[in-house]
Order: structure tokens, then sequence, then C-alpha cells
């Protein structure tokens, strides 16, 4: 489980987290919800230790991230940024090996290669793994990124916004992957995500932000309620199930 208590970040007058206190339950996909500018990128780059927070603490398994050295961290927490960018002409293969970099430092093993060939085939990407990057889609490029990702075998997966920019189908592989990573192989999967029909559909957790604090947290049953939704977004929502899951309807909504 990793746990945030009372975290601060200002950027001079401006705050953007206030008090924030969290926890993020093991071998469980939580997703990190809210409007834009709520602050849930931020707390997602302190849990990577790739933002200093102003004061606060981040425990991962009772145990304080400050006292875990950078290498050893990389070996339990793995980060796919926003709209990763890499300028180097690589293929999939290429690149999903740099995720054992914590481990190998470049110079792969045959455990090394093991862990890359199992992420491309869970991603489905064997058939692509020699081609570029610059010739894939969006979609394509983000699931090598997630390959990536996954290579690392870290025990956490922090994501951020990896929807972004997707067309439904990838959408839907990705959130798939993710749910079978928690499910079949005990991963933590902590992710920023806008859409709130994926969240609602393949999370066991939700942390809900505004204005910089924690809105809510909870169970999806918890927190996917017209109530809760409406007041965290300022939009009338109108929420219906069936068999496949819930439908979260915020389109039209009705004039107060």
């Amino acid at each position: 489980m990793i746990t945030v208590h009372d975290l601060h970040k200002q950027y001079g007058a401006r705050t953007v987290l206030s008090g924030v206190s969290a926890a993020f339950p093991a071998q469980r996909l939580t997703s990190l919800i809210g409007p834009n500018g709520a602050g849930k990128t931020t707390l997602l780059m302190m849990i990577a230790r790739l933002l200093a927070p102003g004061r606060g603490d981040i425990r991962i398994e009772g145990r304080s991230v400050t006292g875990i050295a950078i290498g050893e961290y990389a070996k339990r927490v793995a980060t796919l940024r926003q709209a990763p960018d890499f300028n180097l002409r690589l293929t999939v293969d290429e690149l999903v090996a740099f995720g054992r970099f914590p481990y190998s430092r470049g110079a792969l093993t045959r455990e090394d290669q093991r862990a890359i060939d199992e992420a491309i085939a869970f991603l489905s990407l064997e058939p692509l793994r020699r081609a570029y990057l610059d010739e894939l889609s969006g979609g394509q490029r983000q699931m090598a990124f997630l390959a990536m990702t996954i290579a690392q075998q870290t025990d956490y997966l922090l994501l951020d916004e990896p929807l972004n920019n997707l067309d439904i189908k990838h959408a839907v592989q990705i959130m798939r992957a993710l749910r079978r990573l928690c499910d079949e192989y005990g991963r933590t999967v902590i992710l920023v995500v806008h859409d709130i029909n994926f969240a609602a559909n393949y999370s066991d957790h939700i942390v809900a932000m505004k204005q910089g604090a924690v809105h809510s947290a909870g169970s999806v049953a918890e927190m996917v309620t017209e109530a809760t939704l409406s007041d965290l977004y300022g939009l009338d929502f109108e929420i219906s199930h069936s068999e496949r899951g819930c439908l979260c309807n915020y389109f039209n909504p009705q004039e107060n």
C-alpha cells in the first residue's frame, strides 16, 4: 500500500496541493479523478519521486520513500508520464528494453530479455516489435510505452493520463491490460484518468481531487454516485446500471 499524509506544494503564491492525505490499496487499481487543475498529476509525480513536496510524507508499505535509494525505488515503482516523447529513432523492442535499465544498466541479460518478451506478449505487440515508434499510430505508441513500464516488473505502476488522445478501442485495451495486471499479477496501479466511465467500470478504488485537496475517496460503489460526481465536477449526472457495468451520463445537463 502507498499512503500520503499532509502533502503540500506551492509555486510562489499559488497553492497546488494543500493537506493531501490518501491511501492507495495494494494489488488494486486506483483512479485519480477530478477537474483540471485539481492537483492529480502533481500528486502522482510526488509519489513517483519526480517532484518534491513542500512538506508531508509519502510511504510505501509503511516505509518513508525518503529513506529508499532511487535505484531501489525504480525496482518498486514504475512511472509512465503523460505524452512521453523519445527523440531517438527506436523500435518497439528497443523502447521496451529501457524498462530494464534499473536492473541491467543497458547490458541486457537473459532475464531482462525474458521480461521484455513477456511485456510485449502481454499487450499482443509481437507483430510490431521491430517497427519504429514514428511509424506507429498514437494508440500503438501508447501501448509500447505501457509495455516498457510493465517490463520494469515493479509492484507499483503510476500512469498519468494513459488514455489521453486514444480512440475507444485502444483505451479499452489499455484499461483491460491494467485490470489484468492487478487481477492476475498482483500489481498495484494508480492512474490519472479524466473519463469517469472508465474509472467507474475498471477501478477498485477512486480518489477524487478538487482545488488541490482530496474531495472524497472510497470504493467505486461509494464514489460513483450522482451526488458525489455532481459536487466534484459541477455538472448534473445521471447514473444507470446494466449487466455490462454503469454509465455516468453528464451530457445535456439540466439547467438549474
